[in-house]
């Protein structure tokens, strides 16, 4: 087993809430393309990158609009901003869709994901690896429909855990994986 320093600092650490020692929930799960995708849009709305392209998107409505009213008044538009949006509106709407297609080819090398979530943290065993992640590792995390996504705490949000919500062994364990998460990360 694969540990951090964090980790076994944090194991050391008598802090644990009192009262929730037992709190384990087990997910199983092979990645699909929608727990990823999922995810990714999820991390987008924390990460540097991700508001930039907000932002991006933003302004290309805006341009968008001008280059209508521009066209109904008679004043013409120009050929190169039509093209340029037609092709950067979609790009940047797809990017979670085609980042998870290179995630899946990644993951389903790893074969099956078992992950244990305790108040300690995370503990992820593939078929080929296993990892402990303590929450300093990844001290936030967002909810979506399908999945949780724990995030690591730099400014673009490169490391992330995905706990898709079709894994767990009961429906119960969602909410109990959400009170683990509660009590010791930040929800964004």
């Amino acid at each position: 087993m694969v540990e951090d320093q964090g980790a076994a600092q944090q194991q050391e650490s008598p802090e644990q809430p009192q009262g929730h020692e037992a709190d384990v929930v087990e997910l199983e799960y092979r990645p699909t393309i929608g727990d990823l995708t999922s995810a990714l849009k999820a991390r987008r709305g924390v990460s540097k990158a991700g508001r930039r392209q907000y932002w991006a998107l933003g302004a290309m409505a805006v341009v968008a609009v001008l280059q209508g009213a521009e066209a109904l008044t008679g004043h013409g538009g120009s050929l190169f901003v039509a093209v340029w949006l037609a092709v950067c509106v979609p790009l940047i709407l797809l990017t979670p869709w085609l980042t998870a297609r290179q995630f899946l080819r990644l993951a389903e090398r790893q074969g099956t994901f078992r992950v244990t979530v305790t108040n300690t943290g995370v503990t992820v065993t593939t078929d080929n690896s296993t990892t402990a992640l303590n929450w300093t590792v990844q001290p936030r995390y967002r909810e979506a429909k399908d999945v949780f996504v724990m995030i690591s705490p730099d400014k673009n949000a490169v490391g992330f855990t995905v706990l898709p919500k079709r894994a767990v062994r009961a429906p119960e364990d969602v909410d109990r994986l959400r009170a683990i998460l509660d009590r010791n990360t930040t929800r964004v």
